[in-house]
């Protein structure tokens, strides 16, 4: 049966980053069910992870001499989707394996809520729960440390678009919707910032 896997790294830093971490939920049908299976594992990249990666997700040096090389990672056979926030970073880092099919809820979440003032994955876990929610989500993200923590909020992510688009009813629909997404409707930066991309002056369009 083909795997539908929310999936997250965490690397050594941005410049030509090596895998530390991988973890991923296992989804059986629909992302609204009950997960049956995680993993979350450490490995050896074989450089020194960088200080500003280090300050994200606090894992030293010292924390992986016992772990596997990075090279070992393998996703799990007959992986079908990868569905992450920026997934594409993950799935470069995880050597670009072929024959899958990315879903990104990072541009979805800006496609459904552009008036939010940030879409990393810990603003929207605040914005889109409960206030009554919103200390036991200030927990897990000052405490994270793992992979496992944010593809579990993700997951939430997750569930929370598939409540606004109701009408995305299989994978193959939220794969769409997903690439639809990535073609932005609002201007992400610059001194159009907000404006609808059909908005812009011809000349900045051009430039763009």
């Amino acid at each position: 049966m083909s795997k539908i896997i929310i999936f997250d790294t965490e690397t050594t830093g941005i410049n030509e980053p090596v895998l530390i971490e991988a973890a991923g939920i296992i989804i059986n049908g629909s992302p609204l069910n009950k997960h049956a299976e995680t993993f979350n594992s450490r490995y050896n990249p074989g450089k020194p992870i960088s200080f500003g990666a280090m300050a994200t997700h606090n894992i030293l040096d010292c924390d992986l001499i016992d772990c596997p090389p990075a090279s070992d990672f393998k996703l799990p056979e007959d992986t079908a989707y990868l569905v992450g926030h920026n997934i594409d970073f993950d799935w470069e880092v995880v050597g670009k394996p072929e024959n899958i099919k990315l879903i990104d809820t990072l541009p979805m979440s800006r496609k459904i809520w552009p008036h939010f003032d940030s879409h990393n994955l810990g603003a929207l876990s605040y914005a889109l729960c409960e206030e009554s929610e919103r200390i036991k989500i200030r927990k897990k993200l000052v405490s994270r440390h793992s992979a496992l923590t944010d593809v579990e909020l993700c997951l939430e992510l997750l569930r929370f678009i598939l409540k606004e688009k109701q009408e995305l009813k299989s994978w193959g629909d939220i794969w769409r919707f997903s690439e639809e997404a990535r073609i932005p409707d609002i201007m992400p930066f610059g001194k159009h910032k907000g404006t609808a991309i059909k908005d812009l002056p011809d000349d900045y369009k051009r430039w763009y």
